[in-house]
């Protein structure tokens, strides 16, 4: 019997392995070579072997740069009372000879019980970890160290499949998003979206329509992570395919509302604002429940307030369009809840207020320039710290005209 604290401190060490090594090509032979190595001895673990499911049955894996083993069966067949004993309890000991007998284990006369667990990443990928038992085995120390590593290793493979997903998802949502802004005479534009998790629920775009007019969109989805951005690819989708030259915004966006209130996400909404911006310096736009984007030019703020409420909470909504006066030299500052909530060390937020005040002070600068200025003002104000929700933040920038 192996004494208790040697045990616990030798399989802290392997869940702790478990859980920060890297998880390639050899990382289940890794642990199994660890778990031989660490317990062989106390708990007769010997001859371990890999197999990973193959349609219909289990097939041996080998180590890279090694010859497979002789001992034991190269296939399992999945539908054998053995594997199926393992698949359904997660680990198994096969005292029972008829049992053992599937593993071709134990036939030359020597002393040798198969023991097995099985491990998963998901439905379609399966793996079966097989030693062999000699003896003096004990059977409470067996299960637990066998059930622990395999709970350890199905978090890790979970945990990294569900990584890569949302990696996944993350490269998705960035594809959608404008990489730079459209070249349009008279304008300059920047924009960007900071999530909050490796994915997130705010949307902005840009749409180009000719010289004489371009489509600006900041959208925040509730929520954050996959649900909210399920939802904003599907916004930006609709937007793009809806939203063309001499379209009426209105009925667009309506349309759009109930596509969103139809979706499996109906308890999700998504507020939006989305503006026409033409050569001559005309805005006509509609905002569905967004924080209000600033106009800024000289000393005054004009704030384009709502126009109706948010996008997806009701199957019909009330909206409506208004019109504001683009001036040569103002800036539009479109932004996500996210940048106005981030707080301080005290809980204070950084509010409306400041932002129109760094509106005011910065507005002769560059559309990239003024983006830099803000970011880099709430990020500071937060202490650097981790954004607790998405924030984005678009600026337009009308060019003065030149001096003839």
């Amino acid at each position: 019997m192996i004494e208790p604290k040697v045990f616990y401190r030798k399989l802290d060490a392997l869940l702790r392995r478990i859980g920060k090594e890297k998880t390639g090509k050899k990382f289940l032979f890794s642990i199994l070579a660890e778990l031989e190595s660490s317990f062989g001895s106390d708990l007769r673990f010997t001859n371990g072997k890999l197999y990973q499911e193959n349609q219909d049955e289990f097939v041996i894996l080998t180590p890279p740069g090694q010859p497979r083993s002789k001992q034991g069966r190269a296939k399992l067949p999945l539908a054998s009372e053995a594997i199926q004993r393992a698949l359904r309890f997660g680990s198994y000991i096969y005292d029972d000879p008829a049992l053992a007998a599937d593993f071709g284990i134990g036939g030359n006369g020597e002393y040798a019980i198969p023991a097995a667990f099985t491990v998963s990443k998901n439905a379609e990928e399966r793996w079966l970890f097989l030693f062999e038992l000699q003896s003096e085995w004990m059977r409470e120390e067996v299960e637990f160290c066998m059930n622990a590593v395999r709970t350890a290793l199905n978090y890790r493979l979970f945990s990294d499949a569900v990584k890569n997903d949302l990696q996944q998802a993350a490269q998705i949502q960035q594809s959608l998003l404008p990489a730079s802004a459209p070249k349009v005479r008279g304008y300059e534009m920047a924009g960007r979206s900071q999530p909050a998790e490796l994915v997130g629920g705010d949307l902005f775009d840009y749409i180009y329509f000719d010289d004489d007019m371009f489509g600006v969109a900041v959208g925040d989805a509730s929520g954050h992570g996959l649900p909210a951005a399920l939802l904003v690819r599907d916004v930006v989708t609709g937007l793009r395919m809806g939203l063309e030259k001499h379209m009426k915004i209105v009925a667009t966006l309506r349309k759009l509302n109930r596509v969103i209130h139809r979706s499996n996400f109906s308890s999700r909404f998504v507020s939006l604002f989305y503006g026409e911006i033409e050569s001559n310096g005309s805005i006509l736009y509609a905002n569905a429940g967004h924080p209000t984007p600033l106009l800024v030019h000289g000393r005054e703020v004009q704030e384009l307030k709502a126009t109706g409420m948010i996008l997806g909470a009701l199957p019909e909504i009330a909206l409506h369009r208004e019109y504001a006066r683009f001036a040569p030299g103002a800036a539009l500052l479109l932004f996500s809840d996210g940048m106005l909530e981030r707080q301080d060390r005290e809980g204070n937020q950084f509010g409306l207020e400041r932002l129109k005040d760094l509106a005011l002070q910065h507005q002769g600068k560059s559309a990239q320039e003024i983006l830099d200025t803000v970011f880099n003002a709430v990020l500071e104000f937060g202490d650097g710290a981790k954004w607790e929700d998405d924030a984005t933040l678009v600026v337009v920038k009308r060019l003065p005209v030149p001096e003839s």
